[in-house]
């Protein structure tokens, strides 16, 4: 029988990393919206930020073996939602969306980031040796 580590046997399985792939589906649909002229600026800066939370999440996965680069790598993904935070704020004032979903796109970043944060804290769980 396989050891779990970290109680999830792949990034996959974590619910953060969940979380963070859903807030960019919804930042991408979102952002479908936005004016053309915003295509090279805003919106590619959102869609990154917001696409890079998952991706330091999975890098982070890979770099287990090495504790200081798993919190970095975690550390990394927390920076991201904290910019993606930043950019909905931007669209908010742009009036490029409501305050209903500013405030909802940022109590979900806001959750990744106490679930990354715990991650953090808990590091050694996750990067147990086999």
């Amino acid at each position: 029988m396989e050891k779990k580590l970290g109680h999830a046997r792949s990034f996959r399985e974590l619910e953060v990393y969940k979380q963070a792939r859903e807030l960019s589906r919804i930042i991408f649909e979102l952002t479908k919206n936005f004016p053309k002229e915003e295509i090279y600026s805003l919106t590619d800066q959102i869609r990154r930020s917001s696409r890079s939370i998952g991706a330091q999440i999975a890098e982070s996965w890979g770099k287990r073996r090495y504790e200081n680069h798993f919190i970095l790598k975690l550390t990394d993904s927390d920076s991201e939602q904290y910019e993606t935070q930043h950019w909905i704020e931007v669209s908010f004032e742009c009036e490029y969306i409501d305050k209903t979903m500013k405030n909802d796109l940022t109590t979900k970043c806001e959750a990744i980031g106490r679930m990354l944060n715990s991650m953090i804290e808990k590091a050694s769980l996750f990067c147990q040796k086999t």
